[in-house]
């Protein structure tokens, strides 16, 4: 039995369409995206198809198989009627049973109905000749049958006796017999091409329901690798590129592929970086002349300053009336020289680029070598050291020589600034976010408000002082990631506040 199945319309223009998406480099990424929605709607049609088609032929051989079966039941009752006729038209004519007169023509009736359902169920020209046939042996049959059951003289003993002989109903239904075989060997064989066509569906059904999941993963490989050639791998070069170019290499090239959206973007940021980098050089030019203007008045003034005091001396020098003057004027431009030349130390110090070595270290560790250098000067004026938070663990990521240069400094200046037998308390406080070193003195404050990004150093109160200590603390604590802060708290002293971040530090700050 032969299954067709006929598709109207002109699908060449789509077909054509989605082979073009398919075999081809998507240009943009709605096609990229309509890419992927064609090939799982085609994984969702071929696999709604087979399933489809699989329920249909089973549909179709279950029905087809009960329309055969019904039909040699049909068969099978007509020739069982047909018999049970005969018996009820021998038993009117010879025993002259009242019952068997009214069940004759009932069969007749039944008969006939049961030929009907035949001609309904049949499904071809074959069948309609071979029912037919069938049919016309039985009227013949009937025919005699009536001929029998109306003649009321056929009662005689020798017509009864030749009823009563089987080879008479033999007789009579000969050629009905014939025409049920034929019939029944059609039927018989219209099941055994039923059978064969089941067999066939299920010898190629291993074969054939692996298909969707064979094209799923195929169409799983293709579009994952036009996804990932067209956009996966195209935009995770956009934001490698974005990064090396926000560090500041600017010379990065981005390779311009993948969709139009992508493409683009990767344009667009090349052409970016292309136009900061040609005004990258005015651009530091102009920073280089900024900070010059800055420094070159820091650099006049500790320098005109010292040169004058020992110009001064000079000239004292020519009016000196003893050695002892002599001494005291060499004395004093030696001093003025050797403070110079500390500034221009401390000067170059801080205009040196920071990078720090970070390792896992403790605040208290830190502090403790900074107070290990000043020990001396802490034993010389008897200053008491208090000390609080020293039980905190939390290791911090530092560079200990830079941060200790740094804590050295802030203590030098505590201890410069607090009186002899004056106090420093210094204080470890551990909050959510931070591990903060407080160091309070008990001098009478700073005299001037130290500020972070302020290239200017600050007045020096102490004899030999360069007045960049401070600076390049801000300068240490900034490179770390640090906050440094100040504060002067009336008939106390000054309390310095150095605030750093528990989180690990993945990233030197980069920013002076």
């Amino acid at each position: 039995m032969a299954y067709k199945i006929h598709f109207y319309g002109s699908f060449e223009p789509l077909l054509s369409y989605t082979a073009k998406m398919i075999f081809s480099r998507p240009k943009s990424l709605k096609n990229l995206l309509f890419l992927h929605e064609i090939a799982v709607l085609f994984l969702i049609a071929v696999t709604g198809l087979l399933g489809g088609l699989s329920a249909y032929f089973w549909q179709q051989n279950s029905a087809e198989s009960v329309r055969i079966n019904s039909m040699f039941y049909l068969t099978e009752q007509i020739r069982g009627e047909l018999y049970a006729q005969i018996q009820e038209m021998i038993r009117a004519r010879v025993l002259e049973d009242a019952r068997a007169f009214e069940a004759y023509p009932e069969y007749s009736r039944s008969i006939s109905e049961r030929f009907n359902q035949l001609r309904r169920r049949s499904r071809s020209r074959e069948a309609d000749n071979a029912i037919q046939a069938l049919n016309l042996s039985y009227r013949e049959i009937q025919r005699d049958m009536n001929n029998i059951f109306d003649n009321p003289y056929i009662a005689d003993q020798f017509a009864r006796i030749q009823i009563l002989n089987p080879a008479f109903a033999q007789q009579m239904v000969g050629k009905f017999e014939n025409r049920y075989s034929e019939f029944k060997d059609f039927l018989t064989s219209q099941h055994k091409k039923l059978d064969e066509t089941l067999a066939m569906w299920t010898k190629f059904a291993p074969f054939i329901i692996p298909i969707p999941l064979i094209i799923a993963f195929l169409l799983v490989i293709y579009t994952r690798q036009v996804l990932r050639t067209g956009f996966i791998k195209p935009i995770a070069n956009v934001m490698h590129g974005a990064d090396e170019i926000s560090k500041g290499q600017l010379e990065y090239h981005i390779e311009e592929q993948g969709v139009e959206e992508v493409s683009d973007l990767a344009i667009a940021i090349n052409k970016m970086a292309k136009e900061l980098a040609e005004n990258r050089e005015a651009l530091i030019e102009n920073e280089r002349q900024a900070a010059l203007g800055s420094l070159v008045p820091v650099v006049a003034h500790n320098i005109r300053n010292p040169l004058a005091s020992i110009r001064a001396t000079a000239q004292l020098l020519e009016h000196a009336e003893s050695q002892e003057e002599i001494n005291e004027s060499k004395q004093a431009i030696i001093e003025t020289i050797d403070r110079l030349g500390r500034w221009v130390s401390s000067l170059v110090s801080y205009l040196h680029p920071l990078k720090p070595n970070l390792v896992e270290a403790k605040a208290s560790s830190l502090v403790d070598a900074a107070l290990g250098l000043l020990i001396n000067k802490i034993m010389e004026k008897k200053i008491d050291v208090i000390k609080h938070g020293w039980e905190i663990t939390q290791p911090l990521r530092v560079d200990p020589d830079l941060m200790e240069q740094a804590l050295y400094t802030l203590l030098a200046n505590a201890v410069d600034a607090s009186p002899v037998s004056g106090t420093i308390k210094i204080s470890l406080v551990h909050s959510e976010d931070y591990i903060e070193i407080h160091i309070l003195d008990s001098g009478p404050g700073l005299p001037f408000e130290p500020k972070p990004r302020n290239f200017e150093p600050g007045p020096s109160t102490k004899r030999y002082g360069t007045g960049l200590g401070i600076p390049i603390a801000f300068k240490i604590c900034q490179k770390h990631g640090w906050n440094l802060t100040f504060h002067t708290i009336e008939d106390q002293g000054t309390e310095v506040v150095v605030a750093a971040p528990i989180h690990n530090l993945s990233e030197v700050v980069t920013s002076a």
